[in-house]
């Protein structure tokens, strides 16, 4: 008896999975080069698709709508080249098992460094966009939130192991933390004051450690980093 065939099952295979999501990686840099040259509100989903070299309804199949396009691009540019979320990061579980104070301080300057390297330009679309777009203005407030529990992570860490300032507790000092942190401050310092990354992680870092750590517990030397 000869199997019957299904003409309308849908074939996959891995190349078909791995093809996707090289269009879609491809997409993306199209619509991150668009974005970070002439904003959002300028960049449709059809001048998407012709800076990608695909057809309209490909860039729909895969994001559905503009809001889609950046938040799956913040994904990526945020995680670098591991698709894990932050907290299980390579670079952001060193933060969180080092044991030095100082040290798993400065380790956060130079991750905002890298990060922010290559996501301020998003971050400023973003941003910009946020009152523009109830979607992009919910993805602002998530990226906010996600900040800001990150570097409390840190912070408890500090309050945990006795290494806070003792006129600190565990909220402020990471509302001070998640300010050194914060996109706007980089976009301060690096984008409109001409401070190159390098100077940004070593402010951050020497701020972050005179701002929160008992004195007691600031004997690496701060110039070495």
């Amino acid at each position: 008896m000869v199997e019957r065939v299904n003409p309308k099952r849908r074939y996959d295979s891995p190349h078909r999975r791995q093809q996707a999501a090289a269009t879609r990686l491809h997409i993306l840099q199209a619509a991150q080069r668009l974005l970070e040259r002439q904003g959002y509100a300028a960049t449709t989903m059809a001048a998407i698709a012709t800076e990608a070299g695909v057809a309209l309804k490909t860039v729909y199949l895969a994001f559905q709508t503009k809001s889609g396009v950046v938040r799956a691009l913040w994904d990526v540019l945020l995680r670098g080249p591991v698709d894990r979320p932050v907290a299980a990061q390579p670079w952001y579980r060193e933060v969180i098992q080092e044991r030095d104070p100082q040290r798993r301080l400065r380790l956060n300057a130079r991750n905002s460094r890298v990060v922010k390297t290559r996501i301020g330009p998003l971050l400023q679309v973003i941003r910009s966009a946020a009152p523009l777009d109830g979607d992009i203005a919910a993805l602002w407030d998530h990226i906010q939130a996600d900040f800001y529990d990150n570097q409390r992570a840190i912070v408890q860490q500090l309050h945990d192991t006795q290494s806070l300032r003792p006129d600190l507790d565990a909220t402020r000092a990471t509302d001070i933390l998640w300010t050194l942190n914060h996109p706007d401050v980089w976009q301060l310092l690096v984008g409109m004051r001409g401070w190159t990354p390098e100077q940004y992680e070593q402010w951050f870092g020497d701020t972050a450690c005179a701002q929160l750590l008992r004195p007691d517990t600031r004997h690496q030397g701060d110039s070495h980093q």
